[in-house]
């Protein structure tokens, strides 16, 4: 009788966690993200925009320029970042290590598929998927899933295709579409190869399973406790100061546009990689894009910062530097410029 009755208790130890997890995850998207872009989605079909650009002030002194940068940049995320710290942390608690081996640990291209499918729901900006993605690394999840996860959050951004669409053309959202796929998954299997593929035989993940057994016996919240101050302390500070510097930047990473920035490599080439080291909310690429354009900026580099502002930036690559091998996140870096120049160019002969 007692065994019978230990089995399903033992059942419903294992599900009630990642339940949990789901809801935590479902009430905090519905709220932060799929409510109010349900509804924005409907404004920029009829207006065509979905605000003014977040670098329009026209800031000229550098230390101005961070503080303003900075306010208005954190009003517009922070549900986001407190949402993904919370799942980032959560994810270590509640969801069994075994599993997500099972689904994410092996190196390899339905891994790397697994992670970038994983990523559709969550449509956060690149630095507010870091401290979900640097969760999912301290569970061991390969290195191409995670990072399939991390850039298909805000590169397959379901409400930004749709977005960009309607602001700036189909053509545009065909483009960042098939670009986007190439950049999530050939940048992710490029980096997991250049890190060393990891293999996870069923001997590990038995081991990892009866450890997970042991670690469930200390009390919940205080290690979500544990869980949730590490994650903050190792992403937050060094993420807020990057803001500072880069928003002190930008007062020199974005120059004037007028009707000499065309196709020219001399603006492609520092587009992108600008495009790449800097930190935008979610979605911010197409108001940005959409006013430069106004001005004059040319098709090829406006392609290339709609592919490489949203996809990473220096603060997301620093919130994951324990995470990640260097050489791997270098090269993600160098790749998604690279991408970005090659778009362009396309971008200037089909659009």
């Amino acid at each position: 009788m007692s065994n019978s009755l230990a089995a399903p208790n033992r059942g419903l130890a294992l599900w009630w966690k990642p339940a949990l997890f789901l809801l935590v995850a479902c009430i905090g998207l519905y709220y932060v993200k799929w409510s109010p872009y349900y509804l924005k989605a409907f404004a920029a079909a009829d207006s065509h925009s979905i605000g003014a650009s977040i670098l329009n002030d026209e800031q000229t002194a550098p230390l101005a320029a961070a503080l303003t940068y900075a306010k208005v940049y954190f009003l517009a995320i922070w549900k986001a970042a407190v949402l993904a710290v919370i799942l980032g942390s959560l994810l270590q608690v509640l969801i069994p290590r075994d599993w997500l081996l099972r689904l994410f640990g092996r190196a390899g291209f339905a891994s790397t598929l697994r992670g970038g499918l994983l990523a559709l729901p969550g449509m956060m900006c690149t630095c507010c998927a870091a401290p979900v993605v640097s969760g999912m690394r301290r569970q061991n999840v390969s290195v191409g899933a995670a990072l399939a996860f991390w850039i298909a959050n805000p590169v397959l951004n379901p409400a930004t295709l749709v977005f960009m669409g309607f602001v700036l053309g189909w053509g545009f959202t065909a483009l960042r579409l098939v670009a986007g796929i190439v950049l999530v998954l050939g940048v992710s299997l490029v980096a997991q190869r250049i890190s060393r593929p990891e293999y996870m035989p069923e001997a590990a993940l038995e081991a990892v399973a009866e450890a997970t057994r042991t670690t469930d016996a200390q009390p919940f919240l205080s290690r979500w406790a544990r869980t949730l101050w590490q994650l903050f302390w190792t992403t937050i500070p060094i993420y807020v100061l990057a803001v500072l510097v880069l928003g002190a930047a930008r007062v020199w990473l974005f120059p004037h546009v007028d009707g000499a920035m065309a196709n020219s490599l001399l603006w492609l080439i520092p587009l992108a990689i600008v495009g790449t080291l800097f930190m935008i909310p979610t979605a911010a690429e197409i108001p940005i894009v959409q006013t430069m354009m106004t001005l004059g900026l040319g098709t090829a580099p406006a392609v290339a910062l709609l592919m490489t502002l949203p996809s990473i930036s220096l603060p997301s690559l620093l919130m994951l530097r324990k995470d990640f091998d260097t050489r791997a996140l270098v090269t993600v870096a160098v790749l998604t410029m690279l991408v970005g120049v090659i778009c362009g160019l396309i971008g200037a002969l089909v659009l």
